[in-house]
């Protein structure tokens, strides 16, 4: 029977300058979907939670930089066929100078443990090698990697881009132009009238905007059909075939809510993650993404984001 298993991971970092306030909930809220709505099992053979609670100091479950990289090793290991495996990350994330020049902006996207300032970032190029590279293509991980700078927070190699204004991919507004279009054409069937007439004008109208604004749209490079765009680092890791899905928070060049929502503290895209699958627990991860996306805008300015380990389709439901 495949097995599910999972790695939460949510820094406060209580006391310092740095502190958060909603990561902790971040990780629990997590784990209290991923039990009662994705059948994972609360185990902690099957799930290890990292917090920098009280509870934790001293022990392997305090997110120090080495205690989750030993965590990165478990959840990669030991996965077979069918799998299905979940990552999540809630804190800090920042950049550091690339140093291979694979980056257009140059700068690695980190996440930061939580002795961050005593032994270091962990930056995009070692969480690749730490979590991507030793996966079992045939295993499948989601990762939700709630912080700042996170879009190719693990330079997966395919990234679906938003366009310019962060709104649905260029195949779904061809599709809303061609519904507009064919819903001026049944609006007129049966007769006509200047009522009908107008409203048809209006369908029409805006079918024509939407067609002619294709050519302007854009997320930072080209796309296939999917929306697919490659990243810049796509070369050196395009050919491993993982089977890797990631929801990060925003793209690389902004920064992630840490908020209140009912009374709360929370990340914003792990809210919005979780709600968006509550209410609909069998969408595909685009329709998650667009979901998510027009969910936050009401309130954030941050984009989410979705990368993946291969050229796949992306209408796939999230596993």
């Amino acid at each position: 029977m495949p097995r599910k298993k999972a790695l939460l991971i949510g820094i406060n970092y209580f006391g310092t300058k740095h502190q958060l306030n909603g990561c902790i909930n971040d990780a629990m809220n997590l784990r209290e979907y991923l039990v009662q709505d994705h059948g994972f099992s609360a185990s902690q053979s099957d799930m290890v939670i990292l917090t920098d609670a009280p509870e934790n100091r001293g022990t392997p479950l305090e997110p120090t930089g080495a205690n989750m990289m030993a965590a990165f090793r478990w959840l990669v290991s030991g996965n077979n066929a069918g799998d299905s495996v979940f990552l999540s990350y809630s804190g800090h994330g920042a950049q550091v100078k690339d140093p291979d020049g694979d980056r257009e902006s140059g700068f690695d996207d980190t996440i930061c443990p939580l002795d961050f300032e005593s032994h270091g970032q962990i930056d995009s190029d070692t969480l690749h090698k730490a979590i991507v590279s030793p996966m079992n293509p045939r295993t499948r991980l989601t990762v939700l990697f709630d912080c700042c700078h996170s879009g190719s927070a693990i330079e997966l190699p395919f990234v679906y881009r938003p366009n310019s204004a962060g709104e649905v991919n260029l195949v779904d507004n061809v599709k809303l132009g061609i519904s507009l279009a064919a819903s001026a054409f049944n609006l007129l069937q049966g007769g006509f009238s200047a009522t009908k007439i107008n409203d048809a004008k209006a369908l029409i109208g805006g079918a024509q905007s939407f067609f002619a604004s294709l050519h302007h749209q854009g997320g930072g490079g080209p796309t296939n059909e999917h929306g697919l765009g490659e990243e810049t680092f796509v070369e050196d890791w395009k050919n491993e075939g993982k089977d890797i899905w990631m929801f990060s928070g925003c793209a690389d060049n902004q920064t992630s809510a840490d908020t209140s929502i009912a009374g709360a503290a929370t990340g914003a895209m792990s809210y919005g993650f979780i709600k968006t699958m509550k209410e609909n627990p069998n969408q595909s991860y685009v329709e998650v993404l667009q979901n998510t996306r027009q969910l936050l805008a009401q309130q954030y300015q941050q984009i989410p984001q979705l990368s993946v380990g291969g050229e796949y389709d992306l209408s796939q439901r999230v596993a």
